[in-house]
């Protein structure tokens, strides 16, 4: 049955809410995402489906060049956003996208959307979408005003 390929809530281990996570982050195809905040419990569905959308592994922190989006995964007890955000922009190319993923309401971790709302700005970055992703993950788009480009 069609139902059990595709589920928009499951979230699971098998990774079928998170399917098409990567095509809904607007990734295509050749671009360089850069991947930072990573630990241990980070939605594993969910990067693999970045990184068959973009055809290719994510990169770290150490990259050295320039990446199309990053992907900041941000809880609560993490330190300083702001500095977290301006740290992402390091290797951003003008233009680029920052996707912060943030533990969903209820869940270990989760971050006041007010801190996100408040943070953004201090770092030079507008908020423009927040939508699910994955069973425990928000995704907020960050990007840079084209005028500081």
């Amino acid at each position: 049955m069609w139902r059990s390929d595709v589920s928009a809530t499951s979230g699971g281990p098998e990774g079928t809410a998170t399917q098409n996570a990567g095509e809904r982050l607007g990734l295509k195809t050749g671009m360089v995402v850069q991947e930072l905040g990573w630990d241990e419990d980070v939605d594993d569905a969910l990067r693999v489906s970045i990184e068959d959308t973009i055809d290719a592994d994510m990169v770290d922190g150490d990259y050295g060049n320039v990446v199309d989006c990053v992907l900041l995964w941000w809880r609560e007890a993490d330190g300083d956003l702001v500095d977290a955000l301006v740290d992402s922009l390091t290797d951003l190319v003008a233009g680029g996208e920052i996707w912060l993923l943030t533990p969903k309401v209820g869940r270990p971790g989760t971050v006041d959307p007010a801190d996100v709302a408040e943070a953004a700005p201090v770092a030079g970055l507008s908020t423009t979408t927040t939508a699910p992703v994955s069973q425990d993950w928000s995704a907020t788009r960050l990007v840079a005003p084209k005028a500081a480009h």
